[in-house]
């Protein structure tokens, strides 16, 4: 009996140094590959928001996101670190957003379940906004593909209380599921490449062109895909098995993830190389800017941070 309980204890005293010590490297800059500029620590650059999301970077590395409850759009200058409004009442409550070829901000504007283009003044287009003649869930997040300029947008419903009591989304999705839909350049139509997803969130692709990555807040799981010719895509494959609200890439090809850890960062191959915690309860995305594209610049609750690296954003 009590060889028994000595094993007992042993176990437990095992698993609690081990907890302990995986406590201790994710409450630190896990950089076991050295992708971390020298010295560098995790800098709060803004607060006061309620919660922010969906960082875009333009052609100067300003860094444009978004107050969501607040229905603003805030850019943080890579000159000068300054932050001003882009856009303020705007009406669109917008999650994910990218910047075209063109410099417009293309940007998933929640409330109206559409997709909005704002140009250089701030004015918007709508570009999309149903499938089918039906009301999209919710678009969440985008990547504009640098070689054609297609389009793919994840469309999960996460039921809003801001949404009007006559909009329909708000009895049960519209669309019967949550999906991946492309976008041509040439079109204003959109297409489903994915209708077996449940609840698609952060996306990303290769500066080639070739991969296209999809984070699910369930399962947690990250996808990713061949891109083919024509905008489809296939060959879904598991790249690592963790949820991500916001998802980034930088030139190496490594791929950021973002969910209650912070960001996580996975190379090629799908192995954890790269964690930064932020001390929030959620980080919800990430992008690299600055003028260099060296500054890992993250979206997390009430506040915005950055952390010097030395890969860059892969550039567009």
């Amino acid at each position: 009996m009590k060889k028994t309980i000595f094993i007992v204890a042993a176990v437990l005293l095992s698993c609690l140094f081990y907890s302990f010590n995986q406590l201790k490297v994710d409450n630190e800059i896990f950089d076991p590959t050295g992708i971390v500029a020298p010295n560098a620590k995790l800098e709060k650059l803004g607060e006061g928001y309620s919660f922010t999301e969906g960082p875009a970077v333009d052609k100067q590395g300003n860094v444009f996101f978004t107050d969501q409850p607040n229905d603003k759009i805030i850019q943080w200058s890579a000159k000068t670190g300054a932050l001003t409004t882009f856009s303020a009442n705007s009406g669109g409550r917008s999650n994910g957003m990218y910047f075209d070829a063109a410099g417009n901000l293309i940007t998933c504007a929640d409330m109206e379940g559409a997709i909005w283009r704002f140009d250089k003044k701030g004015n918007h287009t709508v570009i999309a906004k149903n499938y089918d003649g039906k009301t999209l869930n919710g678009p969440n997040d985008l990547w504009i593909n640098p070689k054609n300029g297609g389009m793919y947008i994840t469309d999960p419903r996460y039921a809003r209380d801001y949404w009007a009591a006559a909009d329909p989304r708000k009895l049960a999705t519209q669309q019967g599921g949550n999906f991946l839909y492309y976008l041509s350049p040439k079109s204003n139509s959109l297409q489903r490449v994915d209708e077996n997803l449940i609840v698609p969130n952060g996306i990303v692709g290769s500066p080639d062109g070739k991969k296209l990555y999809v984070g699910n807040m369930q399962p947690a799981v990250t996808y990713v895909y061949d891109i083919n010719k024509g905008g489809s895509v296939s060959n879904r494959q598991i790249f690592c098995s963790m949820q991500t609200d916001g998802m980034t890439i930088d030139d190496q090809g490594n791929v950021y993830l973002t969910n209650q850890l912070g960001v996580t960062g996975f190379n090629k191959n799908g192995e954890r190389i790269f964690n930064v915690p932020t001390g929030e309860n959620w980080t919800a995305n990430v992008v690299f800017g600055g003028e260099n594209r060296d500054l890992l610049f993250i979206t997390a609750m009430g506040r915005v941070y950055g952390l010097k690296m030395k890969v860059r954003g892969a550039v567009k």
